[in-house]
Order: C-alpha cells, then sequence, then structure tokens
C-alpha cells in the first residue's frame, strides 16, 4: 500500500511575513506562498502565489536562516500531514488534509498566470467564522511562536535549527508544470 503524499505549511518571517503551503508531487515538494495563511472558513479566500518547487527535506526545516538565498529570518513547521488529492487538473486542484491544524477539502484554483486561491471546502471540518492562523500561531514540532524562537539565543539547539535537517533549496530535480502537479514517478497519487 502506498503512502499518502505529506503537505506542510511553513510560517516564514523573510522580507515579509507570510505562510509557505508544501504538497508533495513524487521527490518534491510543491510550494505556494500564502501571504495571510490558510482558512478554515469556506467564505476566506486567500491569495497563493506558486514558487519553485522544494525538495522533501525543506519541508522538514524549522529555525533560523541567515544569510539565506531565499530570504533571511525564522521558519516554523506551522502544520504538517498528510494529503489526499481528489482531482488534479491544469488550474485545479482539490484535497483533503489530515493535519493537526488543517483537515478536511481544500482546493486551490488558478486566476492568473502567477495566481492561485486557497478556499476551504465546506464539509464536517469547516469553521465559519474562525481565523486559525490567530488561533493556533505555534509551531506543531516545538510548540513556539515565530517570535519566540527569534528571540531564542542563537546556540540553542531547542530552536529547532537540528543538524539533521537541511535548510530549504532547490531541488536538483524539481520541475515545474505550471497549473498542473508534477505527474513525474506517478504524480501525486498514493
Amino acid at each position: 500500500m502506498a503512502l499518502l503524499p505529506r503537505f506542510v505549511v511553513q510560517l516564514h518571517d523573510a522580507t515579509t511575513l507570510h505562510f509557505d503551503f508544501r504538497l508533495q508531487s513524487g521527490d518534491v515538494l510543491r510550494s505556494w506562498a500564502v501571504p495571510k495563511g490558510p482558512s478554515l472558513d469556506p467564505r476566506v479566500r486567500r491569495l497563493a502565489v506558486p514558487v519553485e518547487d522544494h525538495s522533501l527535506s525543506a519541508g522538514e526545516f524549522e529555525g533560523v536562516h541567515t544569510d539565506h538565498r531565499r530570504g533571511s529570518g525564522v521558519v516554523i513547521i506551522w502544520d504538517e500531514g498528510t494529503a489526499e488529492i481528489v482531482r488534479d487538473e491544469p488550474g485545479h486542484l482539490s484535497f483533503i488534509l489530515h493535519g493537526r491544524k488543517l483537515s478536511g477539502g481544500f482546493a486551490l484554483t488558478r486566476t492568473g498566470a502567477e495566481r492561485w486561491i486557497l478556499v476551504k471546502v465546506r464539509d464536517a471540518d469547516a469553521r465559519p467564522g474562525s481565523d486559525i492562523v490567530a488561533e493556533r500561531p505555534e509551531s506543531i514540532r516545538s510548540g513556539q511562536t515565530w517570535q519566540e524562537l527569534r528571540d531564542r539565543p542563537s546556540d540553542s539547539s531547542a530552536a529547532g535549527d537540528h543538524p539533521s535537517r537541511e535548510p530549504p533549496g532547490r531541488c536538483r530535480r524539481a520541475r515545474r508544470h505550471r497549473g498542473q502537479l508534477i505527474r513525474a514517478r506517478g504524480g501525486v497519487r498514493g
């Protein structure tokens, strides 16, 4: 039995504070920058800007980047889990997330060349009127907020920047196909 693809949402305090939504496709993480973060309210639509694919190990990083080409600053793992792909077509992707903060159906729909919208599907996991980003700002790994991680002494391994975790970097085999998930090695089907 094949394992379900993984997803991770990282909160990154780079040039601007934003969330990186990453969904596994084969041996890479397809990625979108979501400035205001995901929502559990089906009425809320979040801008999602596609960014370059990342290596699977990039989804493991929590810590402080210094002098990093994608932007220095704090990164926390805000949520993670598995994803079931429901629909994968050019310009539209729907999936069911099984995470600690995000669960149930979600959809990403392309609305422009470099513009997608992330929405929560109306289902049993929807929470109209809620703001999960404000309610649960902490890392699911360390329990710290990005501010607490930023303010920790740099020599502290409690910051989550473990030597065994490689910082995000471009995966050499990463390939980008606009409007659809990478179909290499069977795509995202689990």
